[in-house]
């Protein structure tokens, strides 16, 4: 079995719909609450896990119901969970205020994630090793991130960032292959490696060629992102070429904008197959 690592994040995502956003001291009643798991990472390594590979995790959660839940699904899902963190920070929380018209305002409290360090990784380094391909996103520590690429670099292990979310300057990464969205890409205009900028209903460019998009009738993009680096990534894993791993990515990200919510969204490995005889 194909084996993919995951070094990144977990974090709960608590939605509140509004008609509108409260002033300052105002108190409004809410029409709409939902839970929802989340973080790039743990959707990166949901993601990889449902398509066949076998999936190791490092992040940080804290020693919270959050952080059960998050283990329950990881044990659900089959991901290889025996690494993470258990801390007495919060697990990541975001707060997202929804208004009618869809406008939204969001706020993020990293938490556990924090505590996420260089050395965590490097006692997770043989799990690294062992592995195919090393899947990172910049949600935690950047220093962390950038460290998990030279250790897997180090072990000769093929690595993809997704340098999500954006940060406020360049990155300075090394990793084989980097998977930006369009807003995403200047940060890793510079880095070393094969650049795979995503694009949305679009589908992909790949050195300065467009993989086309399949069909699909969007309900929610939310994790289209998420989808894609999972099945680029087990895609490599599997030997697959680079413009075939990115049809992989592009019919990932397909299926999952027809689902709303991201963990139901992921698509199993049938699924996957199924959306990747559909010509385009």
């Amino acid at each position: 079995m194909t084996s993919v690592a995951v070094v990144g994040s977990y974090g709960v995502g608590l939605t509140f719909g509004v008609e509108r956003t409260p002033d300052r001291g105002e108190t409004l009643i809410g029409s709409l609450f939902r839970t929802d798991h989340g973080g790039k990472g743990s959707n990166q390594a949901v993601g990889a896990a449902r398509l066949g590979a076998e999936v190791v995790f490092l992040t940080a959660v804290g020693e919270d119901p959050f952080g059960d839940r998050a283990s329950e699904l990881w044990a659900e899902e089959g991901v290889d969970s025996t690494a993470v963190l258990r801390v007495p920070e919060p697990t990541m929380t975001a707060a997202i205020i929804v208004e009618a018209g869809g406008d939204n305002r969001i706020v993020i409290v990293p938490g556990a994630l924090s505590a996420l360090e260089p050395a965590h990784v490097d006692e997770f380094a043989p799990r690294i090793a062992a592995a195919d391909v090393l899947l990172v996103q910049l949600e935690i520590p950047v220093e962390t991130a950038l460290h998990a690429l030279e250790v897997g670099r180090e072990a000769g292990v093929r690595t993809v960032l997704n340098p999500a979310p954006a940060p406020p300057g360049p990155v300075p990464a090394v990793a084989d292959y980097l998977v930006p969205n369009e807003s995403e890409a200047p940060a890793v205009q510079d880095a070393a490696g094969v650049l795979v900028v995503t694009l949305g209903e679009q589908g992909a460019r790949l050195r300065g060629h467009r993989v086309p998009a399949f069909p699909a009738q969007a309900v929610d993009t939310t994790g289209a992102g998420d989808a894609f680096c999972a099945a680029f990534a087990v895609a490599l894993a599997e030997g697959a070429s680079d413009e075939e791993a990115v049809r992989w990515g592009c019919a990932a990200g397909a299926h999952m904008v027809e689902h709303p919510g991201v963990i139901p969204g992921l698509p199993t490995r049938a699924e996957l197959e199924d959306r990747l005889a559909v010509a385009v």
